[in-house]
């Protein structure tokens, strides 16, 4: 039986590159990164170390990722904020393989997250047969980080309640987090911080606190400025997960990749790509990530029930699923779209069979 990961971890993934970025870096280090800030912008958005070429982990632009490291070399948090699918748990995640070589040091955040998740909690057969000790407690990521001079990753921050969350504001401010019941403290040492991530488009969302947001410095990933961007994340997407899930590789699946990009950026804007023609948006974000899910998911079609050439009917289903998320309000809106905007391009008439066919 094969012991293969579906999804290594960054730092696992990316091993060579992160190692040839490490020996070809000579600028300086803060204390306890593994390369230093020039270095870790290359490894996310690409470039070359020596003879290696590296991969871009990101594209978008320069700037934000050059001020989401210069904040964690900082005694200032990251808090990367933007809508569903913009690659803020993928930034995040990379930040710390580059500067920890560790991106395992995680909080799942949630309505249900309890504040062990940020400080510690207690292996209560312990507690309960000796009392509080050292050996009882368990550390939170958060404390592990510290501890271990080590980036801490926080997800869906405003998924959180409130009181949680703001268990985080004595670690920021202080830099200690302090255990009551053994009468000592864990102190931060040089190399600690923290990314976290939250959006406001989801229901579910608690604000932060103005105290714990002055702890951060935001970042607001957006979306892809042009077609040809997002084009480029999800064909390099599609590859790394098609690769991962072992499926065949078209050899042209751009045709497809474009036509669903499009679909999701006219639904997103409200206005057909030239300019001309005004449509109604959806209820579903309709993000880059959603896009990929789509060609993914073709390309699956296509390689276990057709000749593995990706084409519109494979796509078709996807992005009814992806848009329809209201059955009511979003089947008129995308029922508009195809017959104003897809039935009028000629180029795209098999792509508008597929959905006329799959639509009922």
């Amino acid at each position: 039986m094969s012991t293969e990961v579906l999804r290594p971890h960054a730092e696992d993934e990316y091993a060579g590159e992160l190692a040839a970025l490490t020996a070809a870096d000579d600028r300086p280090r803060p204390p306890a990164w593994r390369l230093s800030p020039a270095a870790v912008v290359t490894y996310l958005l690409g470039g070359r170390a020596g003879e290696e070429e590296i991969s871009p982990k990101y594209v978008g632009p320069r700037r934000l990722i050059e001020v989401a490291v210069a904040t964690l070399a900082t005694d200032r948090a990251l808090l990367l904020l933007g809508v569903p699918g913009t690659a803020k748990t993928w930034v995040s995640e990379h930040l710390a393989a580059a500067i920890s070589g560790d991106s395992t040091l995680l909080v799942q955040g949630t309505a249900g997250t309890a504040e062990e998740s940020i400080r510690y909690g207690w292996n209560y057969a312990q507690l309960i047969a000796q009392g509080p000790s050292e050996q009882a407690l368990v550390p939170s990521p958060v404390q592990r980080a510290m501890a271990d001079a080590k980036i801490a990753r926080i997800e869906e921050l405003t998924r959180m309640p409130s009181d949680v969350q703001d268990a985080l504001i004595t670690i920021l401010s202080e830099k200690t987090l302090p255990i009551s019941e053994l009468a000592t403290e864990v102190q931060a040492r040089k190399g600690f911080n923290v990314i976290a991530t939250a959006n406001d488009r989801d229901k579910g969302v608690n604000e932060l606190s103005s105290a714990l947001r002055r702890r951060f410095n935001t970042v607001v990933l957006p979306l892809p400025d042009s077609a040809d961007d997002e084009v480029q994340i999800v064909s390099r997407r599609v590859a790394q997960l098609g690769s991962a899930l072992e499926l065949p590789q078209p050899d042209d699946a751009l045709d497809e990749i474009r036509r669903v990009v499009t679909i999701f950026r006219e639904l997103r804007s409200g206005r057909t790509e030239d300019g001309r023609t005004a449509v109604k948006s959806p209820s579903a974000t309709l993000s880059t990530a959603e896009a990929i899910s789509v060609v993914t998911g073709g390309l699956a079609l296509a390689a276990h029930f057709g000749d593995g050439v990706l084409r519109p009917t494979d796509v078709a289903g996807g992005i009814l699923g992806a848009v329809i998320k209201d059955p009511s309000a979003d089947r008129v809106v995308w029922s508009e779209y195809l017959e104003t905007v897809v039935r009028e391009r000629d180029d795209w008439a098999p792509f508008y069979r597929a959905c006329r066919e799959i639509s009922g």
